[in-house]
């Protein structure tokens, strides 16, 4: 009996089996892997598209897949240097109206824009030293206590004569010192005032003026590499060598350096058009040659550097700089920014276009000026369409 049992039983479970086997090839087979498939299948990496570009200005801009670009602030006509102070609101001198600018920003969007200094002469430059407000006008350089009712002390007298390049632009170096552009007085001549045409640096307070580099036609814009500290400044060069010459420039900077301009422009060449001097030796020999060579007339403004987060690594120590755009040239060229790409040490590898479409045909719809990189992302100024734009990545 007990026997009879057990294979009575050993026969249940063996038909069982067999009607599930059953089952499972005709109704279930194919479907398992698809609903829990293999630990292969689930941890494989996928290859995955870039994000598409973003544009929401209403201007027909072309960027790069991953970033997008939006309009930061607006009713900003004249908008050149734009600084954050240490409340993270955005300060921006507007030259041409004469006014320098506050915009008060919360959760990342201005909530209040309003002109803090009025009836200025061409003020252009601006820098922080903790509350302190430096401001370059065309004629002298000024410093208030912001968040006060403390009015503008001049500190430094700054060379008008023979009119010319009007902008003047501050910039605190890692020395703690404060720099100062200053433009020629023409388009090619030799200066009767030494002051023009060149950098100084002073104390904070005004203090021991001094030349820092010279042979620099129009240096509007400049900054330091984060990784090595070196001083870098855009330069344009001359007008009406035709449509291709001279190239504009990019330098690195150095204390008692000769840039060249007047008598030299770019890789060491004399300019024969307006120096009839004859030589006995190569008199551009002992000035500096540009770091990086760009398109003639382009109008180099803005740049800064990359940095090491919130961006591609593929972009990090390059840098962002603004084509103004030309005004004298039979096809106009500029008005974008490009990436001027570097090694980790500085050394030139190319440039490319990185934001586009501001120049449609003959019709220009903005003009980019300065470009600053604050909590991951580009800022920009636009004097023409009076704007700026905030750019960012998402990868």
């Amino acid at each position: 009996m007990k026997s009879f049992l057990t294979n009575l039983v050993v026969a249940i479970v063996g038909i069982a089996v067999l009607v599930g086997v059953i089952f499972y090839w005709s109704e279930m087979r194919g479907v398992w892997p698809a609903v829990n498939p293999p630990p292969s299948e689930k941890t494989e990496d996928a290859v995955s598209e870039p994000n598409p570009a973003k544009n929401t200005t209403g201007l027909p801009l072309k960027l790069p897949d991953g970033f997008s670009i939006s309009v930061f602030a607006k009713d900003l006509p004249g908008a050149r240097v734009i600084v954050f102070d240490s409340l993270n609101n955005m300060w921006v001198s507007r030259t041409s109206e004469g006014a320098v600018t506050l915009l008060e920003v919360q959760d990342g969007a201005v909530k209040n824009q309003s002109d803090i200094f009025r009836n200025l002469r061409k003020p252009h430059g601006l820098a922080f030293e903790d509350f302190i407000l430096y401001i370059a006008e065309e004629h002298r350089v000024s410093r208030v206590g912001t968040y006060t009712e403390d009015s503008l002390h001049k500190i430094a007298d700054l060379p008008t004569q023979g009119g010319g390049h009007f902008t003047r632009t501050l910039g605190f170096g890692p020395d703690g010192r404060l720099y100062v552009s200053v433009g020629s007085s023409c388009n090619v001549c030799n200066e009767g005032d030494l002051r023009r045409a060149a950098i100084y640096s002073m104390k904070p307070d005004g203090s021991d003026f001094k030349l820092f580099a010279k042979g620099l036609r129009n240096t509007v814009f400049f900054t330091w590499s984060y990784l090595d500290g070196r001083m870098w400044g855009t330069d344009m060069g001359r007008d009406y060598l035709g449509d291709n010459l001279p190239p504009e420039e990019i330098n690195i900077l150095q204390e008692g350096k000769n840039y060249g301009w007047p008598i030299c422009y770019g890789n060491k060449i004399n300019d024969r058009n307006f120096d009839k001097n004859q030589y006995i030796r190569d008199p551009c020999e002992d000035t500096e040659a540009p770091q990086v060579e760009m398109p003639a007339h382009s109008a180099p403004l803005g740049l800064a550097f990359v940095p090491e987060e919130g961006w591609p690594e593929d972009y990090w120590h390059d840098l962002i700089v603004a084509f103004h755009g030309s005004w004298n040239r039979s096809e106009p060229t500029g008005y974008k920014l490009v990436r001027v790409k570097l090694d980790s040490k500085g050394n030139f590898e190319g440039i490319e276009d990185f934001i586009t479409g501001w120049l449609q045909r003959d019709d220009v719809l903005g003009r980019p000026v300065d470009v600053i990189f604050y909590n991951r992302a580009l800022f920009v100024s636009d004097d023409k369409a009076g704007v700026i734009y905030k750019i960012t990545y998402q990868p």
